[in-house]
């Protein structure tokens, strides 16, 4: 599962978008889900495993990756509980059979890398989709200024999925069953402790969800996405210089 806490704007139902805002940025978002998901479809071909291949799992259509509760009624039900604020929600797991694997412990951290270093790459395309909206207003009902496009509906969603997929990327790398990061750590751990580590996942959900109401864990979590973001912002400044 790919489990998705993106912070949006707290005023996004108060202002003249409301309802068109929350739809367009949802739209992105489960696209965004489709992608991460086929990312891990697409690694666990490359080590061995045909299997979410063969269910049709790999590709971008996001159709198949949708979870009815999970990808749309609990992130909608969240969105419109928190004024806009909150956001809460994941895609179908990709299916993964361990067995296949060429080298089952490290592919399988491979195949969960590869979700959210889909989500680092997405940031940096709507991060570069955003400057180029807000940089040439190609697009209808643009503001005359870049600073006042920059609350046109457009750069808006497209901000606000640049930070749901920056906490995408570093969100699924927290290291607690289910995520993708615990994937990655029960590699590292000695081959004693990954049975016990990993039955974590049967609880892993609602340790995360609590997690991200304590403000102290939130805080540096978003830290560490803005430093996402900002190097994001980065990278495609130094990029349209050339």
């Amino acid at each position: 599962m790919a489990p998705v806490v993106a912070p949006v704007s707290p005023s996004a139902l108060d202002g003249q978008f409301g309802v068109l805002f929350i739809v367009l940025t949802l739209t992105l978002l489960v696209l965004s889900l489709g992608i991460h998901e086929a990312a891990h479809a697409w690694a666990a071909l490359k080590c061995g495993d045909p299997t979410a291949r063969d269910l049709g799992r790999l590709t971008l259509n996001p159709i198949p990756h949708i979870d009815l509760w999970w990808t749309i009624v609990i992130p909608g039900v969240f969105l419109f509980m928190t004024n806009g604020a909150f956001l809460f929600g994941g895609a179908k797991p990709v299916p993964v059979d361990f067995r296949r694997l060429k080298n089952p412990w490290r592919d399988m951290s491979i195949v969960a890398f590869a979700g959210p270093l889909s989500n680092l790459l997405l940031v940096g395309v709507f991060f570069a989709l955003w400057k180029f909206f807000v940089d040439t207003g190609y697009y209808n009902g643009a503001s005359a200024g870049a600073y006042q496009r920059t609350d046109d509906l457009l750069p808006k969603v497209l901000a606000a999925t640049v930070g749901a997929n920056a906490i995408l990327f570093v969100f699924n790398l927290i290291p607690i069953p289910p995520l993708d990061g615990s994937r990655i750590l029960t590699w590292l751990l000695p081959p004693s402790l990954r049975e016990s580590y990993n039955a974590v996942g049967a609880f892993g959900i609602v340790i995360v969800f609590l997690l991200m109401r304590w403000d102290p864990f939130a805080h540096q979590i978003y830290r560490l996405v803005d430093l996402v973001v900002n190097g994001a912002e980065k990278v495609v400044t130094l990029g349209g210089r050339w």
